[in-house]
């Protein structure tokens, strides 16, 4: 049974933890804010609605070691002892190889002692245990990890240390929504502002030549535009078969669920617009990499394995992550499976436009470790392009190269892949292993 975030203690100060669990109360999944499930929530809003504005006030996102994030032995950090693997994760697919690590004990091959990861039920309460040090290793969406870094009320020194997963998401619609155009005057469901189901969704339409909202209600939306609205995942299936959406773009099994149970229908797979982009990226405290080298090298190397594992035993990997297994998602395997296998089945998504470049060869969900710069520069470039609610002046300021070199820390990952095998163990070739070019195609 998965520990869950509301009865888990982090072993830092428990008071300092209390305090920190105070500011910041994570709204949940559930019920993310009245605002977030009518017109969408704004960064400034989350900020006040999750309590990350007082904790950053309070000064806890730069003095994590006190609540546990560098220092102790729980959490690690000045060069001791190593610490212990405090997971923090959401019910996603993007976390598989998170969750694979540990209950197919790769973190443990490699000398790493992880306790059982803890579920969050959304990115505020995430975010909020991260900040506090009640969690050390945790995944995050990309562009949700410029914000944190780089943004005006929040300084979290979150670094990304690895991709979790490829592609794993897709834009899932109404029966009767056969192209994008049948989009306009309507609504469509995003998971957050910063996340790469926003950045994809907002170039598509623009593509198809509709302007995405996000400062209206349903009832001002013109016909060749899109209202957009911030929606719980696990809300969102049952949005779309009452009506109230025309579609959601979101990670798996999500989109899964959506054909299997709520009579949707995928319009476009993500990754079949963005080649094997990143959606959720593993992240450390850039304190804790830099204390302990050795140790974030061996965790990157359980989660290098455990994407391998998963890479070849998609339909056995569902099974033991679902309710059925282990538990540490909630979902049956059923939604699990058919978001880790069912894309191999061409036939149907080719005639419906769902997959329109088939000469690429991925799969509905991959993984490949490691984190190219190109995608990093390029997310930057298109995030600056993407509407959000809220304060976005600090991406113009952003210099994509140097986000890339900041960002990330890509020794340990490679040479975390290099043990396993290198690029081709994952059958990428040495050439294109490590450097890549972007390809965006409609």
């Amino acid at each position: 049974m998965t520990r869950d975030h509301r009865t888990a203690h982090g072993e830092g100060d428990p008071d300092v933890a209390a305090s920190a669990r105070e500011l910041v109360g994570g709204a949940g999944w559930r019920d993310p804010s009245e605002t977030a499930r009518t017109r969408g929530l704004s960064r400034r809003e989350f900020m006040k609605e999750s309590g990350l504005a007082s904790l950053a006030a309070a000064g806890v996102g730069s003095t994590a070691g006190c609540l546990g994030g560098v220092g102790g032995s729980g959490s690690g950090g000045g060069g001791g002892d190593p610490p212990t693997a405090e997971i923090g994760y959401l019910p996603i697919t993007d976390a598989a190889p998170l969750l694979a690590g540990y209950a197919n004990d790769h973190f443990a091959d490699h000398d790493v002692d992880a306790n059982e990861p803890t579920l969050f039920r959304g990115w505020s309460d995430l975010a909020e245990a991260f900040l506090s040090g009640e969690v050390n290793v945790a995944h995050f969406l990309m562009p949700m990890t410029v914000w944190m870094r780089y943004g005006d009320e929040l300084d979290a020194n979150v670094q990304v240390v690895a991709w979790d997963h490829t592609d794993g998401s897709a834009l899932t619609v109404q029966q009767d929504v056969d192209e994008w155009a049948d989009l306009g005057g309507g609504t469509v469901a995003v998971p957050f502002w910063y996340s790469i189901h926003n950045v994809i969704l907002q170039m598509g339409l623009r593509e198809h030549g509709l302007t995405p909202r996000t400062d209206s209600s349903a009832d001002e939306v013109a016909d060749d535009e899109v209202n957009l609205v911030v929606t719980p995942p696990p809300d969102m299936p049952a949005a779309l078969e009452n009506g109230s959406i025309e579609g959601y773009i979101v990670a798996e099994p999500f989109n899964a669920i959506g054909e299997l149970e709520s009579a949707g229908k995928i319009l476009r797979f993500t990754g079949d617009v963005w080649r094997e982009h990143a959606c959720c990226v593993v992240v450390m405290r850039e304190e804790l990499v830099e204390s302990q080298p050795e140790w974030t090298t061996d965790v990157l190397s359980g989660i290098v394995d455990a994407q391998g594992y998963l890479r070849e035993n998609r339909s056995e990997a569902a099974r033991l992550l679902s309710s059925e297994g282990s538990g540490l998602l909630p979902q049956g395997p059923a939604p699990i499976d058919r978001a880790l296998t069912h894309y191999d089945e061409h036939e149907s998504y080719l005639e419906s436009g769902a997959i329109r470049n088939a000469d690429w060869d991925v799969d509905r969900i991959g993984f490949y470790p490691y984190p190219y710069p190109s995608y990093t520069e390029e997310l930057v470039r298109r995030m600056r392009e993407t509407r959000v609610e809220g304060e976005d002046a600090f991406l113009d300021d952003l210099d994509p190269s140097e986000v890339a070199d900041d960002l990330v820390a890509y020794d340990p990952v490679r040479t975390a892949l290099e043990a396993a095998g290198g690029p081709p163990a994952f059958d990428v070739s040495e050439d294109d292993g490590y450097e890549r070019q972007e390809t965006i195609r409609f």
